[in-house]
């Protein structure tokens, strides 16, 4: 599967370096944006470790990358961590940055498009933006981590939120086990 993985500047940097680190076998290509790198500084003390073979864009606006075209044949786009200003300029087709244009590209050209929003609460503004990408073709899965597994560690409660995102990519994981209804 060819991934694009888009890291803006929302808290939840964690949820991206998981998410890179269980893609191996994929071919992976991966943007942030400048507030991104300043989220990473805050929340991951070792800084983003992306693996080896990850193809990296920087987030300059640049149209010259090959997941902004239609013509280029990606299977997904996930946008994790995405702040609300992100999905706000793609929810209105604003295409002013690499990461707005590839999402719109993954709408138009109706390829899976995942956003994972990290913010709380959400505004009515949020909520509509939400909707719209939604009706758009959009899928969101919002940084609710679940608690049925009875996490033990933080990137137990993340791998809740990376599971769903590989489910709805369609790859294979064992991240966390599978809910069981004792029927």
């Amino acid at each position: 599967m060819k991934i694009v993985i888009a890291m803006t500047g929302a808290s939840g940097a964690i949820y991206a370096q998981r998410l890179l680190d269980n893609l191996t076998g994929h071919e992976v290509h991966f943007i942030a944006t400048k507030h991104a790198g300043e989220v990473v500084a805050l929340e991951l003390p070792g800084g983003l470790k992306v693996p080896a073979g990850v193809k990296c864009y920087e987030e300059n606006g640049s149209m010259f990358v090959p997941f902004v075209s239609g013509s280029a044949k990606l299977d997904a786009m996930v946008i994790v961590p995405a702040s609300m200003g992100t999905v706000g300029r793609i929810a209105s087709g604003c295409s002013d940055s690499t990461i707005a244009r590839a999402a719109d590209v993954f709408l138009k050209e109706r390829r899976k498009l995942i956003i994972v929003p990290r913010e709380s609460p959400f505004n009515l503004i949020h909520l509509r933006n939400l909707v719209t990408l939604t009706e758009a073709g959009a899928t969101i899965i919002p940084a609710n981590p679940a608690f049925y597994n009875q996490p033990a560690t933080i990137t137990d409660l993340v791998d809740t939120i990376v599971a769903r995102i590989l489910d709805h990519l369609g790859i294979e994981h064992r991240l966390v086990k599978r809910w069981q209804s004792g029927d």
